[in-house]
């Protein structure tokens, strides 16, 4: 090789070397990485938004480089003739524009909401529809007729007009009003001015259906009046059917009948208890507000209007107290004292006769009247104490199915003492005067309201509650008046009316009634264990009672005998009476239990609405009281000589 081709050789090897060599020192291009941005928006999709200022709409995804990207949406939006409003991204950002780093995948969704926009009061009245309505067959102006007119309602005021302002326009318009079949006519509102239509409402006949406890001798009265007043001549009521039903079926019979107007009668436990079960209806309409507000809500701390929200749901037509009827012709010829407390009915002395038993209470499970009476005792005394006496007064007394029953054998001489509700007393005094006497507790008692609801299965709501404004009207008071009724009013001032002028004896009852000993009494409290209260009662004293009298008589007449000591008296009645020391199986939970308050309480709901619960739990407290019943027996029979 010749010398210049070397020379050739080594310059391209040097210019290869150097680009190689150049080329090494160059940086490396950096690696480009790619990420998915997505946009949504909530609750409604094909929003328009930007991204870099380009347009797009949701939901929308795109592959990215990594960088800083500025996404925006609207402020406010339309989308299918609806308007939307932003209220923020999903993340908590607020502002409508904002800027994202997209260094990972990144989901962003924009929420909004819907603008609902009110629709604007009519600022001018164009027309004005007025009239008068009145009946057909007496022509007697209608007040508290509805008037509807496209949709709006109006009464009629006393003096049967009505006026409804509206826009112009073609109107239907209907009048309906209980005992009235409903009219209805139209009219064009061309121009600004004045439309009348009256109204000729046409009768048609209505029978109130009440349930109630009621007996006939208050519902026919009250029937009696009641159809004769203006009330029942402008809601054309012409008859009720009364429908006696025992409290513990009230509520399947509502349900099941489906028509009933009202309830009457039978104290606050049966009223809360269809008010619980939510049968009732508020008391609204104007005839009956009017009296409403001249009731007291409380009497002595207990419930004169059970009140839901601010509406009255029942309110009581009459006063109650509870205490004892004693007929001291037999009280007398036994040598016996008369009873001044409750505890006097629960003592041995009333044991101790030939003419046993001569004491008169009621089952519980029949008598809403007997179960306050007991209740108070409970509350008066304690649960544990309260039971004791209950037991005792039971052991002493011939348990009758209904109060009223307890009244007619104290009138009749049957019994020296029977538990009743002071009108049962006032009856008795006057139906055997000087003989018969109504006793108020000195340990205590309470006044209770005897309620009226509406029903919410009531067709003729406004019917109904014309019934309820009469009976709380000084006239609807006039049927407690009756001798044959004897009942405390809760209107004091029908006292003002003649035929409560002929009535000083019971006016002078009502004022002493409001000097009674009045026991503080929780209403919650005593509802909270009242129905496994009424049946406890029912299987330990009432079913048990033939094994109690056994026991009791036999203690009774150990210690009168000198047999028995005062201690071991004592606690042999403590073992007949003790609610504590009387063990029963759950038919649920197969524990062992005693009926404690707090037992009671925590299966009231369950003894109501569970029949095979109750029917087991009842069995087994006969059972048990029975045993302990025949236990305390045989300790006796051990001591005794």
């Amino acid at each position: 090789m010749d010398r210049n081709t070397l020379i050739g050789a080594a310059v391209i090897l040097i210019v290869v070397v150097s680009a190689a060599a150049y080329f090494m020192m160059q940086p490396s291009e950096p690696e480009i990485s790619i990420y998915t941005l997505s946009v949504e928006s909530s609750p409604v999709s094909g929003l328009a938004f930007t991204l870099d200022g380009q347009n797009f709409e949701t939901p929308h995804s795109e592959e990215l480089e990594e960088d800083s990207y500025t996404v925006a949406v609207a402020a406010e939006t339309t989308v299918g003739g609806k308007n939307y409003a932003f209220t923020g991204w999903e993340d908590g950002v607020t502002s409508s524009e904002r800027s994202v780093d997209l260094s990972s995948n990144l989901a962003l969704r924009a929420n909004y909401e819907e603008v609902v926009d009110e629709e604007p009061e009519p600022t001018n009245v164009s027309a004005t529809i007025s009239g008068v309505i009145t009946s057909s067959e007496t022509g007697n102006l209608l007040n508290g007729a509805t008037v509807t007119v496209d949709g709006k309602s109006v009464k009629t005021a006393s003096d049967g007009s009505y006026l409804i302002n509206v826009s112009l326009g073609a109107y239907d318009v209907s009048v309906s009003l209980d005992g009235y079949k409903v009219e209805a006519s139209s009219v064009q509102a061309t121009e600004e001015a004045t439309y009348t239509l009256d109204f000729s409402l046409t009768p048609s006949s209505i029978t109130l259906q009440v349930i109630t406890r009621h007996g006939s001798d208050i519902t026919m009265k009250a029937e009696q009046l009641f159809l004769q007043s203006e009330y029942a001549e402008k809601y054309n009521i012409r008859d009720i059917k009364w429908m006696g039903v025992s409290l513990a079926l009230w509520p399947e019979t509502i349900r099941r009948k489906g028509d009933i107007d009202l309830g009457w009668g039978g104290g606050p436990v049966a009223f809360d208890i269809v008010y619980n079960e939510g049968l009732t209806a508020p008391l609204v309409s104007d005839e009956v507000q009017e009296y409403l507000s001249q009731i007291p809500d409380m009497l002595s701390g207990v419930p004169a209007k059970r009140i839901d929200d601010g509406e009255v749901h029942w309110v009581g037509a009459a006063i109650s107290s509870f205490g004892f009827t004693i007929n001291t012709q037999v009280l007398e010829l036994e040598g016996l004292p008369q009873p001044t407390k409750w505890t006097d009915l629960a003592n041995e002395t009333y044991a101790l006769v030939d003419f046993f038993p001569i004491i008169g209470t009621a089952d519980a499970t029949l008598s809403t009247s007997n179960t306050r009476i007991f209740e108070i005792i409970i509350q008066t005394y304690g649960w544990e104490e309260g039971w004791k006496i209950l037991t005792l007064i039971g052991a002493n007394s011939r348990i009758y199915d209904k109060s009223e029953s307890v009244r007619d054998a104290a009138i009749i001489g049957e019994i020296g003492a029977g538990t009743t509700i002071d009108f049962y007393g006032y009856t008795a005094q006057l139906q055997n005067p000087g003989v018969c006497w109504y006793v108020f507790p000195e340990d205590g008692t309470l006044l209770n309201a005897d309620p009226v609801a509406l029903l919410n299965t009531s067709p003729h709501p406004q019917a109904a509650q014309a019934f309820v404004a009469w009976l709380l009207s000084p006239e609807g008071q006039i049927p407690w008046l009756d001798p044959k009724i004897n009942r405390l009013p809760m209107n004091p001032a029908v006292f003002d009316t003649p035929e409560g002028q002929e009535r000083p004896d019971l006016e002078e009852i009502y004022y002493m009634s409001q000097e009674a000993v009045i026991i503080e009494f929780s209403d919650e409290l005593a509802l909270s264990y009242e129905f496994p209260m009424m049946y406890f009662f029912h299987a330990t004293l009432v079913r048990s009672q033939l094994k109690l009298w056994d026991a009791w008589l036999d203690l009774a007449h150990a210690k009168a005998d000198g047999d028995i000591t005062q201690a071991q008296f004592v606690d042999l009645v403590d073992q007949l009476s003790n609610p504590l020391l009387l063990e029963f199986t759950d038919p649920d939970s197969g524990e062992t239990e005693t009926f404690t308050e707090e037992y009671a309480q925590s299966i009231a709901e369950k003894l109501m609405t569970d029949v095979t619960f109750k029917t087991n739990l009842v069995d087994d407290w006969i059972t048990a009281s029975e045993a302990r019943y025949d236990s305390v027996r045989a300790q006796v029979a051990a001591l005794t000589p």
